[in-house]
C-alpha cells in the first residue's frame, strides 16, 4: 500500500474516532451526556430578574411543561372519570362537612354564624354542608367506577382520616372551594387573586390554590408541624380533575389499601398518632404532593426515559417569608395571611389585610393547641 493511501486510511480512522467520541459524549449514557433542563433554567432566570419575588409576588409560566405520569390503573381511572380542563373557570361551589346536617338540633350553634358568612360574602355560589352519612353515600356514588378509591375511603378507621380524604375527593370530582366548618369568609371568593384574569401582567390561568399554614423559622419546628413550610388544607380552591389531587388521591388510596393488607389500619405508624394522621391524609402528605407536582411539571422530558435524574427545583426556600402570592404554572400559593390571619406569628397579618380571604377559628380542631408562641 502506498504511503498516500495509508495516510488516507489513518485520517479516516481518526475522523470516525472523533465522531464516535462526540456522539457518545452528547447523546450517550447519562454519565457522559450534557443536558439542559429548560424549565429549571427559565425558573432560575425568573428569580434572578425578580429578586424581591417574596415581597412583590411571582407568576412563573414555564414554556415547557412535563406531563405527569399516568401509568398506574388508579391514575388512569381517575383521569378518565374526572378530566382536567385548565381553561374552565373555577366552579362556584363551596363545600363543608359536619357530623350532622344544618337542620339537626345537635348542630353546633356557633357554626351557624360561621357558615352564614360564606353565604353572605358569596351569594352566587352553591353552598353545600354535608353530614357524615351523606359523605359516605356521595363518595360511593362519585367513585363507583374506581373501586379502589371508594374502598379506601370506606375502610378508613378514623373520622379525621375520612374528613381529610373527603375534601380531596369532592374537589377532584366537582371543584370549587372546600373550607372547614369552623372558618369565616373575609372576602368574596370572586375577589380572590385566583379569579383575576391577570396577575403581575401575565395570564392568570390557575387550577389549584393553596395557602401557607405554617412557616416556622425555628430550630424545633418539627415538634409542632409536619413540614418546614406547610400548606393548609382547611381551605382549598381547585378545578375538578386537577393532576395534583389525582396524585394525592392515588397516594392515599395505595397507603390505605397497603395498611389493610398488612393489618396496620388501626396501628400507629411513626412517632405518634398525630404524626401518623398528618402523613396519611393530613397536611404532611398534602404539602409533599403539592411540592411533588410543582417539581414534576418542571422536570426535563428525559426524566421519563430514565436518561435524566429527577431534580428538586421548588422547595420550601422559595416560599418562606413570602408576603405576596406566588404562582408556579397552574398552582397559586397564597401567603400565610390569606387563610391564617391574626395568628400574630410567622409573618401573619391582620384579618383586615387585602390578602386575608378566610379565617380559621379552630373551634373543632382535633390537634393540641398547646404550642408556645413563636417570635417573628
Amino acid at each position: 500500500m502506498r504511503s498516500k493511501d495509508i495516510r488516507l486510511v489513518l485520517v479516516g480512522l481518526f475522523t470516525i474516532s472523533v465522531t464516535y467520541f462526540l456522539i457518545s459524549t452528547f447523546f450517550g449514557s447519562n454519565s457522559n451526556r450534557t443536558s439542559i433542563n429548560i424549565s429549571k433554567l427559565q425558573f432560575e432566570r425568573e428569580l434572578e430578574s425578580n429578586p424581591n419575588w417574596k415581597q412583590e409576588g411571582l407568576n412563573f409560566k414555564p414554556t415547557q411543561k412535563l406531563q405527569i405520569d399516568e401509568s398506574s390503573i388508579i391514575r388512569q381511572q381517575l383521569s378518565k372519570r374526572f378530566p382536567y380542563d385548565l381553561n374552565s373557570p373555577f366552579p362556584k361551589k363551596i363545600w363543608q362537612t359536619w357530623k350532622v346536617g344544618l337542620n339537626d338540633e345537635t348542630f353546633p350553634s356557633r357554626y351557624f354564624k360561621f357558615q352564614k358568612s360564606w353565604d353572605k360574602k358569596n351569594p352566587d355560589y352553591k353552598h353545600y354542608i354535608i353530614p357524615d352519612d351523606e359523605c359516605n353515600e356521595l363518595i360511593e356514588q362519585l367513585y363507583e367506577e374506581i373501586p379502589d378509591v371508594s374502598k379506601a375511603y370506606k375502610i378508613m378507621p378514623k373520622s379525621i382520616l375520612k374528613a381529610d380524604f373527603f375534601r380531596y375527593l369532592i374537589l377532584f370530582a366537582r371543584g370549587g372551594v372546600y373550607t372547614d366548618i369552623d372558618t369565616v369568609s373575609l372576602k368574596p371568593i370572586d375577589e380572590w387573586i385566583s379569579n383575576n384574569e391577570k396577575y403581575l401582567n401575565k395570564k392568570n390561568n390557575l387550577g389549584l390554590v393553596v395557602g401557607i399554614e405554617a412557616d416556622p423559622d425555628r430550630p424545633d419546628w418539627a415538634d409542632w408541624y409536619a413540614r418546614r413550610i406547610q400548606f393548609c388544607q382547611w381551605t382549598i380552591q381547585s378545578k375538578s380533575g386537577h393532576p395534583m389531587l389525582r396524585e394525592l388521591i392515588t397516594k392515599i388510596t395505595e397507603i390505605t389499601l397497603n395498611r389493610q393488607e398488612n393489618n396496620q389500619l388501626n396501628k400507629v405508624l411513626g412517632k405518634d398518632e398525630g404524626g401518623d394522621i398528618m402523613n396519611w391524609t393530613g397536611p404532611g402528605i398534602f404539602t409533599d404532593t403539592v411540592f411533588d407536582y410543582m417539581n414534576a411539571i418542571l422536570q426535563s422530558p428525559e426524566v421519563i426515559t430514565g436518561k435524566y435524574k429527577w431534580e428538586t427545583i421548588i422547595d420550601w426556600k422559595v416560599f418562606t417569608g413570602m408576603e405576596q402570592p406566588i404562582a408556579i404554572d397552574d398552582v397559586l400559593v397564597l401567603p400565610i395571611t390569606s387563610f391564617s390571619p391574626d395568628v400574630n406569628q410567622m409573618g401573619s397579618k391582620s384579618s383586615k389585610d387585602p390578602l386575608a380571604y378566610a379565617k380559621h377559628m379552630f373551634s373543632g380542631s382535633w390537634k393540641d393547641d398547646g404550642m408556645p408562641e413563636m417570635e417573628d
